[in-house]
């Protein structure tokens, strides 16, 4: 009885003290990709702390997932924003992926500089078959959630036909597959619906804070000068740093074509990362040689094992590209990978928090179901074809290591399939995979490296 009156009751006011330290401890527990971070907001802020109720919730996830970039951290944001206007969204989305820029800057230094050692050269070995079956293992997930028709199964095998054959630029599948969808919504809107919505709401967890009927505070109400302002202030904050980068460095300066080119991956994260990360393999690996093939794949086996958006891979790469191009001199390695790491994260997430603060207001003004448009469902259908071309890419490079003339690699083939198998068939978490395959690599270590 007294734990169903608590629950008609709605949660005292929350302080923004209260909530820095939830965000912080968010930063160092949000493992296992979107999908669990978005999980483990739900559990904590719907159903324990009731800060928000789960119609507002999904509401305010609908409207990220239409957006490029890591719906996740945008959701952060935005329950940020909405408890305690522009700073509460500032603090909530900075502090979600600063712990894992502070480990991957650490994880980077360590593979630079000891990389060559045996032991962590063996859990290398064992972690590339797992990233290798983890990226096949999200073409699989995204797949059966998104193709549901002939028409989305066409697009995406076009999708990967096009990048894996003639190494289409991904923008362009983008593009073509948002103008496959625009005509495809018009001939056959029935096959375009797919997606959308997160499934009807079936639980009630009680009176929340942030509840279905609560009023909109008025920081939270849509203006013509607010929104203005919070443009003007993201495209300051863009052009200061890139007007400093090019003063400093040139045009084109290592740091300064960094900061070009993740503004433009920013733009294009529709999917999550796995979508984005051809597109960042084509420009840091092949265009700018700002790392190796294999690097980009030892990068995301890193990333796979730091909390926050898998993007944040994007910050190995900096460091890697900063480190390598010798930006301070030969003797400044560790601070020129640490401008680049920066750079590369400041770039890459600054819009997502201009999708929130600025076009918040706009959501909050009606508290309708948002549902994916037909481009972008499109879109979504290319991406698993994009996502698939990229466990092709890493499965080469991992079974083959030396080119396809060499022998195959039957041991990380092995391991690779013995981790597909616990994520498909087991479900089985990415973290307690690539922490066994791990294991095994360094197991592995005195017969196979020696």
């Amino acid at each position: 009885m007294r734990e169903t009156q608590s629950s008609e009751l709605s949660p005292k006011p929350v302080s923004f003290r209260e909530v820095f330290w939830y965000w912080l401890k968010l930063g160092f527990i949000s493992f296992g990709g979107p999908a669990g971070q978005i999980a483990i907001m739900h559990q904590d802020l719907v159903e324990k702390k009731r800060w928000i109720s789960e119609r507002r919730y999904l509401h305010a996830l609908n409207y990220c997932m239409l957006l490029p970039g890591p719906e996740a951290q945008q959701l952060a944001i935005y329950i940020g924003w909405l408890m305690h206007g522009i700073w509460g969204g500032i603090v909530a989305g900075t502090l979600f992926v600063l712990p894992a820029l502070f480990m991957l800057i650490g994880l980077s230094y360590v593979y630079l500089s000891f990389g060559h050692l045996a032991s962590v050269a063996g859990v290398l070995y064992g972690i590339k078959p797992a990233v290798t079956a983890i990226v096949a293992f999200a073409a699989y997930r995204i797949g059966t959630r998104t193709l549901k028709n002939e028409w989305l199964w066409g697009i995406a095998i076009l999708a990967f036909l096009a990048i894996f054959l003639l190494q289409t630029p991904f923008p362009l599948i983008v593009l073509t597959a948002a103008l496959l969808g625009m005509v495809g919504g018009q001939l056959a809107p029935g096959k375009f619906t797919v997606g959308g919505g997160h499934g009807a709401l079936k639980h009630s967890y009680g009176k929340a804070l942030i509840d279905d009927d609560t009023p909109i505070p008025d920081y939270a109400r849509f203006g013509l000068k607010r929104f203005s302002t919070i443009i003007v202030a993201g495209l300051i904050l863009w052009s200061s740093v890139m007007a400093y980068l090019t003063y400093q460095y040139t045009w084109d300066g290592a740091l300064t074509q960094m900061g070009w080119f993740f503004t433009k991956a920013a733009l294009l994260t529709f999917g999550g990362a796995y979508a984005v990360l051809p597109y960042v393999y084509q420009g840091a690996v092949e265009h700018f040689h700002w790392l190796t093939a294999t690097q980009m794949i030892d990068g995301l086996a890193l990333g796979e094992t730091t909390p926050g958006p898998l993007i944040m891979v994007v910050t190995y790469v900096g460091f890697v590209a900063g480190w390598t191009k010798e930006l301070f001199g030969s003797e400044q390695l560790l601070w020129a990978g640490i401008a680049g790491a920066c750079t590369v994260t400041y770039f890459t997430f600054l819009p997502s928090f201009l999708f929130i603060l600025a076009g918040g207001p706009l959501v909050e003004s009606t508290h309708g179901n948002l549902r994916f448009t037909a481009p972008l469902t499109a879109i979504t259908a290319a991406v698993v074809g994009v996502i698939l071309n990229l466990a092709v890419f890493f499965a080469y490079h991992v079974f083959w290591p030396q080119g396809l003339q060499s022998s195959f690699d039957i041991v990380a083939a092995f391991i690779g399939a013995l981790a597909l198998l616990a994520l498909v068939r087991f479900k089985v978490g990415v973290i307690p995979v690539i922490i066994a395959c791990g294991a095994i690599g360094v197991a592995l270590n005195d017969v196979y490296f020696i």
